[in-house]
């Protein structure tokens, strides 16, 4: 019945409003259009966008997510609906887990730690990737740590190596890297002693092998190596070079899990109490098996956090991994304090009560920005921006009560833990972001999308039907094929932006630039200006 009351609840966080702002440039319209590409062209074996192979990634996510425009059609719920069940699976799965090695009460705790927390719960309802790795990886680490507690060793190992291939299937080999420096480095941390053997090694990496060659193995057989070889390229290009312009210094994404994990990561501080000569993964109220668990949980937190602040492309989800050990050791600390056995220092309120009422006036000052834009504007140096912001997007100074009241709610959680009533704070603190973070995605994210890119989108969506050809000038965008609903064209001069604007076409083309760049389009010859809305231009070929 538990399990069923968190299904609904998970159901009910996840799935209302998917489609209520359009996908997001890059990643959401990009693995979009490669699921309504698959459709188009009935290819299922390879990753296609604009129609030419894409070996970026590996087409597990993308099936799921061509089976779900299958059942719903194309549109944007479609292609957020299959992270959506994978939330649903992941809060039942750490309930479980947590109830298996604590109590119910711990996996209860979990699953409100991790929908309680801001961006594990925000991925959810988004159709990037990185939710369905994170849970596939998780769960080939999760039963490698069990085969050390179960007679059923191999079946364990089977299962890990099974969820390793699902893994690499959904985002590449970077899960085989993550999975080797987990094993290796608690090897280490636990000087040597470990119950996986090389046996069990062999099992994982066969059922890894066989779960991955049902692509990779096709795919080099039915078309060489070619393909496959370019996905690795790109895999060893994207650990060791900034990718598209994502860089950023060694710790951004110790700043991402900070702020973006907020409030679970506050309690990742509480494992630091003065005067502690035992370890932090001790407690004499902790089962042998929890410990040992705790200790497997701090091995992927570092390993992923270390690994993507080395990798030179930093977007803010490759460290999305951390969820799990994040909001795990999180839940932990939470379940120990709710229940008495451990303290919550004034230094911990204090960073909790300052990240807070921050997110909070953040969330109150968007409304305050849609008001009072022409004042603001002078003080904007970015003609884009400055563009962007003349989008007619209603917004009312009233509106910043939602984000004045999370920040309010969280001080309340704070004055209660201060007071000791600690689970009445805990309870508080989790469900008021939940609440916060429903509002935004419903009220606020449909808003920003609007300054942002919706002009752009509104026409592409004008030429749906249309046999016309459309580009993206002086800026990378996957837009424009999705919500133009691009066919393939049997013209293969399309691809050379040249010929599209100087050559001999054969049916009409159009053209978009940002208004940074629109001066040598604008007094180009072939091109005439057909409209200009919040900083996108837009052409048409003479």
């Amino acid at each position: 019945m538990r399990y069923l009351l968190i299904a609904l609840f998970a159901a009910l966080l996840f799935i209302p409003f998917l489609g209520e702002a359009h996908l997001f440039d890059w990643d959401e319209i990009n693995f979009a259009e490669a699921a309504r590409e698959m459709i188009v062209t009935h290819n299922f074996s390879q990753v296609q966008i604009d129609f030419r192979p894409f070996w970026e990634k590996p087409p597990l996510f993308i099936w799921m997510q061509a089976g779900s425009m299958m059942l719903f059609g194309v549109n944007d719920f479609a292609a957020r609906f299959p992270n959506a069940i994978i939330g649903i699976v992941t809060l039942l799965s750490v309930y479980a887990i947590g109830k298996k090695h604590g109590d119910a009460k711990l996996g209860l705790w979990w699953v409100l730690v991790y929908a309680g927390s801001w961006l594990p719960h925000f991925y959810f309802k988004s159709g990037i990737i990185d939710p369905t790795f994170n849970l596939f990886i998780f769960l080939a680490i999760y039963f490698a740590y069990r085969i050390a507690y179960t007679q059923k060793t191999f079946a364990t190992a089977a299962l890990s190596g099974l969820f390793l291939g699902l893994a690499v299937l959904t985002k590449g080999p970077v899960a085989i890297l993550v999975a080797i420096l987990v094993l290796i480095v608690y090897w280490i941390a636990n000087k040597g002693r470990i119950a996986i053997r090389f046996s069990h090694i062999g099992i994982i990496a066969l059922l890894a092998c066989c779960t991955t060659l049902l692509w990779f193995g096709y795919e080099i057989l039915t078309h060489g190596w070619w393909f496959v070889n370019e996905f690795v390229k790109y895999q060893i290009r994207l650990l060791t070079t900034e990718d598209a312009g994502h860089g950023g210094p060694f710790f951004y994404h110790w700043i991402v899990l900070l702020v973006g994990c907020f409030p679970a990561s506050v309690f990742l501080f509480n494992y630091l109490q003065r005067n502690r000569k035992k370890s932090i993964y001790t407690s004499a109220s902790l089962s042998f098996e929890l410990k040992d668990f705790i200790k497997w949980m701090w091995v992927l937190f570092w390993v992923v956090l270390i690994l993507f602040s080395i990798v030179k492309t930093k977007i803010v989800h490759y460290s999305s991994l951390c969820y799990f050990p994040l909001t795990f050791l999180a839940a932990v600390q939470v379940y120990r304090l709710a229940e008495g056995k451990t303290t919550f220092r004034w230094w911990n309120l204090t960073l909790l009560l300052f990240i807070g009422i921050v997110l909070g006036l953040a969330i109150g000052a968007l409304p305050l920005v849609g008001v009072y834009k022409e004042q603001l504007i002078p003080y904007i140096h970015d003609q884009f921006a400055v563009a962007n912001l003349q989008a007619d997007v209603p917004w009312s100074a009233a509106e910043a009560a939602y984000g004045l009241g999370y920040a309010l709610l969280v001080v309340i959680s704070g004055v209660l833990l201060a007071r000791q009533k600690m689970q009445q704070g805990l309870i508080m603190l989790f469900v008021s972001t939940i609440l916060a973070i429903q509002v935004t995605v419903v009220h606020f994210v449909p808003k920003i999308e609007g300054y942002s890119q919706r002009a752009a989108i509104e026409f592409f969506e004008s030429l749906q039907g249309k046999d016309v050809y459309v580009k993206a000038l002086s800026y990378h965008s996957y837009a424009q094929h999705y919500y133009s609903r691009e066919m393939p064209h049997s013209n293969k001069n399309y691809y050379d932006t040249e010929w599209l604007l100087n050559g001999q076409l054969d049916k009409p083309a159009y053209f978009i630039c940002r208004i940074t760049d629109a001066t040598p389009y604008r007094q180009h010859p072939n091109l005439e200006v057909i409209g200009e809305k919040n900083g996108f231009v837009f052409f048409k070929r003479k």
